[in-house]
């Protein structure tokens, strides 16, 4: 009963966010994202992103080395989830080539990952930054075990960590404040 209770919680939160979309420049397509397979041939612009469990998300999550990973959790409905994609968009190229791996996960329906959020990927050229994630299979407990901050009540949400090091952003990011956390967390 606890399960789908929150499962009703995370997904009235996140549909709470209004729907909107905005297309960003995709001159950039960076390779360094949670382990993701290309496929070769003609098939390559056919790439679609993979999925993840919570367990191996989690596990991801806690990695710790001295690479920088930048996980945004969006989806592409939510209009400040869309306002802030530049800004890391901005933020990979300047960093290329650095120990930084920038990710986002798509909190998308599953009916929609093959449509809204393809299109997405492809105009902005993220798909080998993204990975799908099944919301409805995420519970208290992976919220708890993986942030101090976020419950999973709404999105945008970035976590960043480094070695040790967590650093934690509910909402919207300006470009400034991504910029300085990024600036903290590589010193």
């Amino acid at each position: 009963m606890r399960k789908i209770i929150l499962a009703t919680l995370v997904l009235f939160a996140l549909s709470s966010c209004k729907k909107e979309t905005q297309k960003t420049d995709a001159n950039t397509k960076p390779s360094d994202s949670l382990s993701t397979t290309e496929k070769t041939g003609s098939e390559s612009n056919a790439f679609v992103s993979p999925e993840i469990s919570s367990e191996k998300l989690g596990q991801y999550l806690a990695k710790n080395n001295d690479t920088l990973y930048v996980t945004n959790f969006f989806a592409t409905w939510c209009g400040p989830c869309m306002k802030e994609i530049p800004h890391f968009k901005n933020k990979m190229a300047e960093l290329k080539g650095k120990p930084v791996k920038f990710t986002f996960i798509n909190l998308d329906e599953k009916s929609d990952w093959s449509g809204a959020v393809k299109k997405f990927a492809d105009e902005n050229g993220l798909a080998h930054n993204i990975v799908l994630l099944d919301g409805k299979k995420l519970d208290h407990t992976f919220f708890a075990k993986n942030f101090k901050q976020w419950d999973g009540g709404s999105i945008p949400f970035t976590y960043m960590r480094k070695g040790n090091t967590t650093d934690e952003f509910l909402g919207m990011m300006t470009e400034e404040t991504l910029n300085a956390k990024i600036a903290s967390l590589l010193k």
